[in-house]
């Protein structure tokens, strides 16, 4: 039977304060990060059933990682498994990762597995080119692979530590993904980590802002099963759901493409994604189309 997988965006990181933050490369976390961590491991409901914790290697989720979940880690002598098909889409300075010796350096002597980053593939994963491009193609091609390595894994339950933009390629849900821009706003709490009593009323401010951004809070959590035992679909489990939406009906795989679309095309705007070639010419091939009449 397929692992259920509790799914987290990592901590407030150094990029998370301002825009012109976006410029560190691969950021730590800051002390409100930190804080947000030990909350999630004193609040985190399924603690004592994680049996594997999985990480994208950037500075910001394996320290989100080991700071959240040190009771599985401590008890069951588990090491973190740094994944690079989970890194962040944008090739943005704070969304690229160290090199493998620096992420070794880093992680000296912490319960960290890096063994992912020692093939051919892995040495490169921080390039930003080929699979680790900042193409939706890419990024939906490494999402995929990601979620068939974790179906079939035989732990019964899987931590996942990843990234606001990334998690939505990876759930394919799409909803939200403009509500946190992955700024600290000052009209809005520092720290926000979604349990039963919180609530998005609070936030709603943000969603006008000029950055797309992800429908995910720091140290977020959601859970998830696997559609079958022969398809690697996410679906997202009752009580997650009612956690962060109530009611809500969920929305229909086509209305989830039309999401996908339109937050594609605003990341593409803003410089957090790049168009795949076949994107690029297309909106070519569109724009032609509407000033072709005009005699531009």
């Amino acid at each position: 039977m397929p692992p259920t997988v509790h799914l987290v965006r990592h901590a407030q990181g150094f990029h998370n304060l301002s825009v012109k933050n976006h410029a560190i490369h691969d950021p730590l976390l800051t002390p409100t990060g930190i804080e947000q961590c030990r909350i999630l491991a004193k609040d985190f409901p399924y603690k004592k059933d994680v049996e594997l914790v999985v990480a994208s290697p950037l500075k910001r989720t394996i320290y989100t990682a080991l700071f959240s979940f040190p009771e599985a880690i401590e008890k069951r002598h588990l090491k973190v498994i740094a994944m690079p098909e989970l890194q962040e889409t944008s090739d943005l300075p704070c969304d690229t990762g160290s090199s493998p010796a620096e992420v070794a350096k880093e992680f000296q002597g912490k319960p960290i597995d890096l063994s992912a980053l020692d093939t051919p593939e892995g040495q490169h994963w921080n390039s930003k080119t080929g699979r680790w491009a900042p193409h939706a193609d890419a990024i939906i091609a490494r999402a995929a692979d990601a979620r068939k390595w974790l179906h079939a894994r035989p732990e019964k339950d899987i931590v996942v530590v990843t990234h606001g933009g990334f998690l939505h390629y990876f759930t394919e849900d799409w909803i939200g993904a403009d509500r946190f821009a992955g700024i600290h706003h000052h009209h809005l709490p520092s720290s926000v980590s979604y349990h039963p009593h919180h609530h998005l009323g609070e936030f709603d401010i943000i969603l006008n802002n000029r950055h797309a951004g992800t429908g995910w809070a720091n140290t977020e959590y959601r859970t998830y099963t696997f559609k079958s035992a022969t398809e690697p679909t996410l679906v997202e489990t009752p009580e997650s759901l009612a956690r962060r939406s109530g009611t809500e009906k969920p929305l229909s795989k086509e209305e989830q493409k039309n999401l996908q679309r339109t937050a594609s095309q605003k990341w593409e705007e803003q410089g957090y994604q790049k168009a795949s070639a076949i994107h690029a010419k297309q909106r070519l091939m569109q724009i032609e189309r509407d000033v072709g009449g005009y005699g531009f």
